[in-house]
């Protein structure tokens, strides 16, 4: 739940979100931890979607420590009761050196993370989850369990955070010919580096910082506001439909819908 929270204000009352940065030493892997901590004790469950980013997630719950691959449709997360998560988002390809298998064959999985990162990922976790346990007692817990598991740090992987920032950075990059150009790496060589150290392909990604775009730019502006047809010009798109179709699929509502404060659909 780190990032991609969909209706971000509504959510807001509902629970808190903290990010840090990570140590020097962890950063060319990780690109921040995430706190989520509740309250909702006699109050109805709460329902959040989020929109995955290409990352890797590495969550500590009452369930246990998992690994979240990247998931290619809205994940929708139940709050209930009273509770706090801890979770490592890793950059772009920052997963890959830990795994040592193509990041593609995560995708909308979730494991168990001792099957990875040995039983040492439970114990972090019993530490992370004691009751008693603030942030800074579980980031650095977590930061442990890492540096315990620390691989060489990985050339191909610091690239593919470059590319996917160079992405996201640049609304003007929509085609993966662009980006080849940009970069200089060829198109099939990048269609292949995605695969293996992001998880999705370079035109998934385009299109999912479009998508958050277009979410953040609705949800700000409220839906009398929006100038739709101006927003998809401006985002990439051919036009208003384009975006729309685009929306709809990934978020389960038009964005006229959304930014009328309707929630998401998984």
């Amino acid at each position: 739940m780190g990032a991609g929270v969909l209706h971000a204000k509504t959510a807001a009352a509902r629970f808190s979100l903290n990010r840090y940065p990570p140590p020097a030493d962890l950063a060319p892997f990780v690109d921040f931890w995430w706190v989520v901590r509740w309250d909702l004790r006699g109050q109805p469950p709460h329902e959040q979607s989020i929109l995955p980013h290409p990352n890797v997630n590495l969550a500590f719950e009452a369930t246990g420590a998992a690994v979240f691959g990247i998931d290619t449709k809205i994940f929708t997360r139940r709050l209930s009761g009273q509770g706090k998560a801890l979770g490592i988002r890793f950059r772009p390809g920052g997963f890959r050196p830990f795994y040592g298998k193509p990041m593609s064959t995560l995708n909308d999985r979730v494991i168990p993370a001792h099957r990875i990162l040995g039983l040492a990922a439970d114990q972090a976790c019993a530490v992370i989850m004691a009751d008693t346990a603030g942030d800074a007692a579980m980031t650095e817990a977590a930061a442990g369990l890492l540096r315990a598991a620390r691989p060489a740090e990985d050339p191909v992987a610091e690239q593919a955070a470059e590319l996917v920032s160079l992405i996201t950075r640049d609304p003007g990059l929509y085609r993966v010919a662009q980006l080849a150009e940009v970069s200089g790496v060829p198109a099939r060589q990048l269609q292949r580096l995605f695969a293996d150290y992001v998880g999705v392909s370079p035109k998934w990604v385009m299109r999912r910082a479009r998508l958050h775009e277009a979410a953040l730019r609705a949800e700000a502006d409220g839906t009398a506001s929006v100038n739709w047809a101006e927003l998809a010009a401006d985002l990439g798109y051919a036009d208003q439909a384009h975006l729309t179709r685009d929306f709809t699929a990934a978020i389960g509502i038009p964005p006229t819908r959304y930014a009328a404060g309707e929630p998401a659909r998984a």
